[in-house]
């Protein structure tokens, strides 16, 4: 696709990762993000929850993070932040979680960072053989293996939903 290069995108080229991009029309009145790139890629056969939205949060030692969870969940504060070592997060705030990223919001991914802040995705990701996440643009997605995304991301694999529990 012709000018998706995006720092996400990069690195998984760099990395050789096996990956499909998928390109939809941002609405730029859209309140939500993750249910936009959902509804526009139903079209394509996939599921909310093969959808993965990127939230930054800031943990209680003031260091800012990055859970990665699918778009109709909720996000556990609690669960991310035990899972990063953490007693409590908030999420952060936009303009930090932009600066830090280097992303736009609504357009963060959990590659390619400007700085690479520790990751939690949601141990359901694991459940499916490919998954979604921004490319780093909105309107911009990428479909990888969740194993790929793990690695390359070096997250931590947890529990982060709300009312999730670990599986054993």
């Amino acid at each position: 696709m012709a000018g998706t290069a995006t720092p996400a995108t990069k690195m998984l080229d760099v990395h050789r990762i096996d990956h499909r991009l998928h390109s939809y029309a941002h609405d730029p009145r859209a309140e939500s993000f993750g249910s936009e790139a959902v509804d526009a890629l139903r079209e394509i056969g996939v599921t909310a929850r093969q959808v993965f939205k990127t939230l930054v949060i800031k943990l209680d030692s003031g260091a800012l993070a990055v859970a990665v969870l699918p778009v109709p969940a909720k996000l556990s504060l609690k669960s991310a932040a035990a899972a990063l070592g953490a007693r409590n997060a908030t999420m952060a705030d936009r303009k930090v979680a932009e600066r830090s990223t280097g992303y736009v919001f609504g357009g963060i991914s959990p590659l390619g960072q400007r700085k690479t802040l520790p990751t939690v995705i949601d141990a359901s990701a694991l459940d499916w053989e490919r998954i979604l996440c921004s490319a780093g643009r909105r309107g911009l997605e990428i479909e990888l293996a969740p194993a790929d995304l793990v690695r390359l991301s070096g997250a931590t694999v947890a529990a982060i939903t709300a009312g999730s529990t670990t599986q054993p």
